[in-house]
C-alpha cells in the first residue's frame, strides 16, 4: 500500500511517518496491492487530529481521530478503520481480498440496516449559496439541490469545523 502523509499548521517528524507506514501495513491484508492511503495530521488549540483515507478498488475506507498526541489520534484512527473493515466485511465481500477473509475477526455482530422512513421531493435549480441559506434555513446539516449552472444534482453539507462542503457526482 502506498502511504502518503502531510500534516496542516505541523511539520511530520520522520518518526511518525515511519510508524504510519507500519500502522497501515496490517491494512494490506485487506486491500490490493493498488491501494493508497492518505494520513492528514491537523494541529489545533484542542489537540491533533488524524485524518486517515484509504482507496482501493472500488472500496474507499476512512476514519478521523482526535487526541493530545498525534501517535494516540493514528493509533486510534487505524483501529476505527480495522473495526469498520471487520464489522462490514460480508457487505464488502469481493471488494477485500481474499486473503482477508478467513483472516477477519468474527468479534461483533452483522448488523441490520433499516430504512425507516422514505422522503421525496422536489430538487429545485439554485446556486450554492442559495442551497446553503435555504439548508440553515431548515436546520439540517445537508441540503441536495440541482446547481442552476449545469443542472447537476449536487448535495451541500455543513462540515464539522463550521464550514461548507459540497458533494459533485462524477459521470
Amino acid at each position: 500500500m502506498k502511504v502518503t502523509c502531510s500534516g496542516r499548521k505541523v511539520s511530520l517528524k520522520p518518526s511518525f511517518i515511519e510508524k504510519a507506514e507500519a500502522r497501515l501495513a496490517k491494512l494490506d491484508k485487506f486491500f490490493q496491492e493498488e491501494a493508497s492511503a492518505q494520513v492528514t495530521v491537523t494541529v489545533e488549540k484542542s489537540g491533533h487530529t488524524v485524518e486517515i483515507t484509504v482507496r482501493g478498488e472500488g472500496l474507499t475506507v476512512r476514519a478521523e481521530k482526535a487526541a493530545d498526541r498525534m501517535e494516540d489520534a493514528l493509533d486510534a484512527a487505524v483501529d476505527l478503520l480495522i473495526r469498520r473493515l471487520v464489522k462490514n466485511r460480508k457487505r464488502l465481500g469481493d471488494k477485500l481480498t481474499k486473503a482477508a477473509a478467513p483472516e477477519l475477526p468474527a468479534e461483533e455482530p452483522e448488523e441490520e440496516y433499516d430504512v425507516i422512513r422514505e422522503k421525496r421531493f422536489s430538487v429545485k435549480p439554485c446556486s450554492t449559496e442559495e442551497a446553503i441559506l435555504q439548508m440553515n434555513l431548515l436546520g439540517h446539516n445537508f441540503f441536495l439541490y440541482r446547481n442552476v449552472e449545469d443542472g447537476q444534482v449536487q448535495l451541500v453539507y455543513r462540515r464539522n469545523d463550521g464550514n461548507y462542503g459540497v458533494l459533485i457526482p462524477e459521470g
